[in-house]
């Protein structure tokens, strides 16, 4: 999925995006969290959920991780996958998305 189009809805405080894939198909995704990480890597990322996933029969949602930059103009660019070998990345996501799901609780 490359493209992406936000969608704000002010009523609530749930941000939406719409992902497309390769073949054109659009699905809309909450986003859960969105991490600052240009000092350190050069790009920001963001946590998506489907919208209105249901937890499985053990409680978990599918979670999808993308980067991306901010385009010169101070809106978002085009989503990028995290490369799977960027362990020092993902570590990162990881480590925020933990202390987030903890302030949650």
């Amino acid at each position: 999925m490359s493209e992406h189009t936000h969608e704000h809805n002010h009523e609530h405080e749930a941000e939406f995006i719409t992902l497309v894939d390769d073949l054109g198909n659009e699905s809309l995704f909450e986003v859960l969290l969105t991490i600052d990480g240009q000092e350190e890597f050069g790009k920001n990322y963001v946590l998506v959920v489907p919208a209105g996933a249901e937890e499985d029969e053990n409680g978990e949602v599918e979670i999808q991780a993308y980067a991306y930059t901010q385009n010169e103009d101070g809106t978002e660019g085009d989503l990028m996958p995290i490369e799977e070998d960027s362990e020092k990345e993902w570590n990162m996501i990881e480590e925020v998305f933990n202390t987030f799901v903890e302030e949650q609780n």
